[in-house]
């Protein structure tokens, strides 16, 4: 018998051995055991369906497992069959078969390929495909690594996520620690709506990553789709810049939006097509008519690219270079200084099996900017272009070269500048449009770099042009000159115009003046031993002998260090 202690009340203890009986009060008389209750009392059971025995659960094997991975594994690759024949049918290969294009084969190791999305907004926490519209990872080109990322247009149009964006900058991370090219391949409708400033700061992130890898590791951007809104900053960011025609466009606000605030109606194309961007805002490096070749040819730029700044340039031995002559290099120049010729055809015969790689080709043609070998050396070859606008600077051209002078001094590679340039071009639009600062980033360009420089002047070196053009005044390693070149402040004509207008306006015979005074000008100040004479000019050399003196000094030069002063950084003009 129990007793409570606060109450007093009687509780029997329980008669059972497993202790399931409740205490019972108790009156004066007797106190009756809860289990002897129980029995006394009637038992109505109720009536319950009997559930069938439950199947027995498999046993987890490895084999099983193995098998649910493959299975996942191969639904992954093989993406939504829909979405990828709309994807073939707009003439676009899929992320992975871009991929396997690129590189080399059995090469690419996927990273996070299960990566899914954590938004819940407009019924994204209902689709949450793996990889979430963007396949990263590294491979190797020609055995040499690499970092890629290949947005998937087939899932959410390919658009950047949280997600998306983590993933992107993983493999930038990688890249840069690892010292390895960055390619990515651009396909995507812009920012997830959906994920609101979440994608704004994945964005956000890429560019940062750029920023921080420029001038480390070569960075090269792909846009075989669209590239609207803030995710053309990224191909802009980048070092070199593929486009595609067709499919193809970049913009960062789309016709739509154009319509809507100044009325006109423009079309994709016409309004960020490849060439637009090829030709007009110089955006694109390389234009090409399909997937195929732009990836081969991704392909043969890297091959003439160091993996990083501390690399030197892949160097494939000497051809025996230092001992060629070239006839033909006379014959594709004129000797008068203004019959125009191409200079693609100095480029071809000076590098090696007359193969170079041109960029921006469409845009800004009146200077050359091209990456060749010589003598199994990479170089950045830099000429003017006598069929264009007679090879005069504007603002684009300078543009233009600056830009690649940059990129080949950042990552050590020698420059060879090929001169025939007759001053800048005149005029009040141009004066306007700012010629001159876009003139002092060639010029601030050439004086910053400090890799080997090789100048060639084949014939006109006039002016401001003569300077910007790697002189020896700022900063050129060797100087060559052909016997047909003319370096002065400018031609003889211009001259005799203006030292000898009096004269002219005098003269009874005044044709017969100027051609007298133009021979006596071209006599005293463009004779092609004039510089040399003054060590402007280390020498003038044989046409012929054009190769065969740039490989000598480029062997002559491979060994050159030159730091930089010490400072933050310089601030060129824009």
């Amino acid at each position: 018998m129990t007793v409570h202690s606060e109450t007093g009340a009687r509780y029997a203890e329980p008669d059972d051995r497993y202790g399931r009986a409740h205490p019972q009060r108790t009156g004066d008389a007797r106190v009756i055991p809860l289990t002897r209750a129980l029995d006394a009392a009637p038992v109505v059971a109720p009536e319950r369906p009997v559930p069938p025995p439950a199947a027995p659960t498999p046993p987890r094997t490895m084999a099983a497992l193995r098998e649910q991975r493959r299975d996942e594994r191969a639904r992954i690759v093989s993406g939504d069959a829909d979405a990828v024949r709309r994807q073939h049918a707009q003439g676009k290969r899929t992320a992975r078969e871009r991929l396997e294009a690129l590189l080399d084969p059995d090469s690419f190791v996927e990273l996070e390929p299960y990566r899914r999305h954590q938004a819940a907004a407009a019924g994204l926490a209902h689709r949450r495909p793996a990889t979430d519209g963007v396949v990263t990872g590294s491979g190797t080109v020609d055995g040499r690594r690499v970092f890629v990322y290949a947005q998937d247009f087939t899932l959410f149009g390919g658009s950047l996520g949280q997600a998306h964006a983590a993933k992107i900058h993983k493999v930038m991370d990688l890249a840069i620690a690892t010292g390895s090219p960055i390619i990515a391949l651009n396909d995507s409708g812009g920012a997830r709506i959906q994920e609101g400033v979440l994608a704004l700061d994945g964005y956000g992130g890429i560019f940062r990553r750029q920023v921080e890898a420029s001038g480390v590791v070569p960075q090269i951007s792909v846009v075989l789709g669209p590239c609207a809104g803030g995710a053309a900053y990224s191909p802009a960011l980048a070092d070199f810049t593929f486009m595609v025609r067709d499919t193809a466009r970049m913009y960062l606000t789309g016709p739509d939006v154009v319509e809507a605030v100044t009325g006109r109606r423009v079309g994709h194309e016409e309004l960020g097509g490849a060439d637009v961007h090829g030709t007009s805002s110089g955006v694109a490096t390389v234009v090409h008519d399909d997937e195929e070749s732009c990836l081969e040819d991704v392909r043969h730029l890297i091959s003439l690219l160091p993996s990083n700044y501390l690399d030197v340039p892949p160097d494939s031995g000497s051809v025996g270079a230092e001992h060629d002559r070239s006839e033909r290099f006379a014959d594709i120049v004129p000797v008068e200084p203004n019959r125009p010729y191409d200079m693609r055809e100095v480029f071809a015969e000076l590098a090696d099996d007359g193969d170079f790689f041109e960029v921006h080709e469409g845009w800004a043609g009146n200077v050359l900017c091209a990456l060749a070998r010589v003598d199994g050396r990479v170089v950045g070859l830099v000429g003017n272009q006598p069929v264009v606008m007679a090879g005069v600077l504007d603002g684009p051209a300078s543009q233009k070269a600056a830009r690649f002078v940059r990129f080949c001094d950042a990552f050590g590679i020698p420059l060879v500048t090929l001169v025939d340039v007759p001053g800048f071009l005149p005029g009040v639009e141009q004066e306007h449009s700012g010629i001159i600062r876009h003139g002092a980033q060639l010029l601030h360009a050439y004086c910053d770099a400090t890799v080997p420089r090789v100048q060639v002047v084949l014939r006109k070196a006039y002016g401001g042009a003569y300077i910007v053009m790697d002189s020896r005044s700022i900063g050129c390693d060797v100087s060559l000159a052909w016997p047909t070149n003319q370096i002065a402040v400018m031609g003889a004509e211009g001259a005799v115009n203006v030292l000898h207008r009096r004269e002219l306006a005098a003269s009874a015979d005044p044709a017969a003046t100027r051609r007298d005074l133009v021979a006596a000008y071209e006599a005293e100040y463009l004779d092609p031993y004039y510089a040399a004479e003054r060590g402007l000019v280390d020498d003038v050399i044989d046409p012929a002998e054009t190769r065969s003196a740039v490989a000598r000094a480029l062997a002559m030069l491979q060994d050159k260090r030159k730091p930089g002063p010490s400072r933050k950084h310089g601030n060129p003009p824009t």
